[in-house]
């Protein structure tokens, strides 16, 4: 079992270049660990795996605007449909669940199941979650 989680707040919903990402997650004696980055602080290379989790919100339907989004590290079906000759595969993939607002001051969440867009398989979008959940054990 996975106990680590990402949150990302976004003081200015629909403005996704201003961000805090908090990683909490088990350090190797078992306790909670808390790092907190900023924008500037996300390595380059962990760029383009923060644009996918961007990419994802942007698709919510209009009025609301992500506020806040946690990350988990989720067991998915590798591909759809399932063949009926072998078995299936499981996958790593990034669930996100996400707080909107939109402008009357209505607050609602949002989850995979609701859109698909918040299930990422992307490799380099497991690689992010790992990088700040797990580099400083």
């Amino acid at each position: 079992m996975n106990n680590s989680e990402i949150q990302i707040q976004f003081p200015k919903p629909g403005e996704w270049g201003e961000f805090t990402l908090t990683a909490i997650y088990p350090d190797e004696e078992g306790y909670t660990r808390i790092d907190r980055y900023q924008q500037n602080d996300v390595p380059e290379e962990q760029t383009p795996a923060m644009q996918a989790v961007v990419a994802a919100l942007v698709g919510l339907s209009e009025p609301w605007q992500a506020s806040q989004v946690w990350a988990r590290l989720d067991h998915v079906l590798a591909s759809w449909p399932i063949s009926e000759d072998g078995p299936f595969e499981m996958a790593e993939a990034i669930s996100l669940t996400v707080e909107a607002v939109n402008e009357q001051g209505g607050h609602r969440i949002f989850t995979p199941a609701q859109y698909q867009e918040f299930t990422i398989k992307d490799p380099a979008a497991v690689d992010f979650f790992k990088y700040f959940t797990t580099h400083n054990q």
